[in-house]
């Protein structure tokens, strides 16, 4: 078919390049998991009890075993599993700062490792280990997953469309945050159990629009920044020397009456996640991944923000 040429104008993007610019551009990052899946074989996958539930999904869909895991204050396994041939183990690059972590999970399970590198969008792919990242954890996109991996399926997938998930990305910027954020859970209720398909071509002009290097910078500053003053308060280990060499999701706060102060945040219209709603039927309150999901506080260090509204966030959490 003819490319048209002339007529209406389209949204002005960048054209500039996909930060995973050798991986497979898929419309989810479960979707990449998925994918994984399928490929390997797998009959049973060893996951965290520290995890988002729609992990869950590809494993239900295709009958596939899995067994949850522990992680400890240090958010790495408490054990080691000795896997089968055709068994996995899934780790989590939680926020953005268990690289680390993930290299030595490598020595450990080879290949059988699976990264979930959703909330480490810069973090490398380890030769050899089957990767996964999550655009829409970092940028304003509506979907999309980024996929490394040696073993490929057969086939080709159609390609995807974008255009009935973007309202509450323009209504954010329109309206505000609380006027679309209705559209935002429809959003990401509406890729529930959706099939794998290639990323759309939306998507994919939105993510070569981005400016990386900026991104990268400025989630650093806001992070160190809010390191030092919050540091001494945080129960959570951070190794700073592990941070240099990420780029975190969030500051990842754990601090006691962590429910009550993420309650004072949000009635203040500073908007903090919980990671995860899910986990809190999981396990039990005595357990540490419960205390995680109750009191930790995912304070956001994102692009968007500077010291002016990180001071304003410190107030809050520091203000009795």
């Amino acid at each position: 078919m003819t490319k048209p040429i002339g007529g209406y104008f389209e949204l002005e993007l960048r054209k500039g390049e996909h930060y995973h610019k050798d991986a497979i551009r898929l419309n989810t990052a479960r979707n990449c998991f998925e994918y994984i899946l399928l490929a390997r074989h797998y009959k049973k996958v060893y996951i965290p009890y520290y995890t988002c539930e729609v992990m869950l999904q590809p494993l239900q869909k295709h009958h596939i075993a899995y067994e949850f895991y522990h992680i400890g204050l240090d958010l790495e396994p408490t054990d080691i599993k000795s896997l089968k041939p055709d068994e996995a183990f899934l780790y989590t690059n939680y926020f953005g700062l268990k690289q680390a972590c993930v290299e030595k999970l490598v020595i450990i399970y080879g290949s059988q490792l699976i990264v979930d590198n959703a909330q480490a969008f810069y973090a490398p792919r380890v030769e050899g280990i089957d990767t996964f990242y999550s655009p829409r954890k970092f940028f304003g996109v509506p979907d999309g997953g980024y996929l490394y991996t040696d073993c490929l399926l057969e086939g080709d997938f159609p390609q995807d469309c974008s255009g009935n998930r973007v309202q509450h990305l323009i209504k954010r910027i329109e309206e505000g945050a609380e006027a679309g954020y209705r559209l935002f859970r429809q959003n990401d209720d509406a890729l529930d159990n959706i099939p794998i398909l290639k990323m759309s071509k939306f998507t994919s002009r939105l993510l070569e629009n981005v400016d990386y290097d900026y991104v990268r910078k400025k989630r650093f500053a806001n992070f160190l920044y809010l390191h030092k003053q919050l540091g001494e308060l945080n129960e959570l280990p951070i190794e700073l020397l592990q941070v240099n060499d990420s780029v975190p999701l969030v500051y990842p706060c754990l601090m006691k009456k962590g429910e009550y102060l993420k309650q004072r945040l949000i009635e203040n219209k500073v908007f903090v996640a919980t990671y995860w709603p899910n986990v809190l039927g999981w396990v039990c309150k005595e357990q540490f991944e419960y205390r995680l999901a109750e009191n930790m506080i995912h304070i956001t260090i994102d692009q968007r923000y500077g010291q002016t509204e990180l001071q304003k966030i410190l107030k809050l959490l520091l203000w009795k």
